[in-house]
């Protein structure tokens, strides 16, 4: 029995797939979503001795629809009664990507901000403070680097310590 759902969202190229493969592993089942041509990832991760539905929606720009693809994962965003929404962003390109950040918020959606590829945002010279970020937003926000399992342990202790105060 599954603790949750827990969706990744973001826009196309920012890691989610990366991510989810972190969190889950082997367990991944990829299936079109009921009434599309859109393939959903979903798999099982275990976080400290509990199991959550993972589901890797597809890329969305704005939490109003324009492609199937972004209708999909609004619906998923919507309809699915979800223990946690990962925001994942590419960090280089925070300012850009935060505006759906604040869509997903305006939702009541229970959202963790997943800042992503660290290691290049570090190497541009992008100086991100989280704490800040983290205060501004009312939200955890987690530092990664997904394709080097930087920051996945951490991910996984804010999932816990939300599971645990429920």
């Amino acid at each position: 029995m599954f603790e949750g759902k827990i969706a990744i969202v973001g826009n196309p190229n920012v890691g989610k797939s990366v991510l989810f493969n972190r969190l889950t592993g082997r367990y991944v089942t990829v299936s079109n979503y009921p009434g599309t041509t859109v393939e959903v990832a979903r798999g099982t991760a275990r976080v400290q001795g509990r199991e959550y539905e993972v589901i890797d929606t597809p890329g969305l720009y704005t939490f109003t629809p324009i492609s199937e693809e972004e209708r999909v994962a609004r619906r998923i965003l919507l309809e699915e009664n979800l223990f946690l929404v990962l925001h994942v962003v590419e960090a280089r390109s925070l300012e850009r990507m935060l505006p759906l950040t604040l869509q997903l918020l305006e939702a009541a959606l229970p959202v963790f901000l997943v800042l992503n590829m660290m290691d290049e945002a570090r190497h541009a010279g992008v100086e991100i403070d989280r704490d800040c970020l983290e205060r501004e937003l009312g939200i955890p926000v987690i530092g990664t680097v997904s394709t080097k399992g930087e920051g996945i342990d951490r991910l996984k202790q804010k999932i816990h310590e939300r599971a645990a105060g429920r």
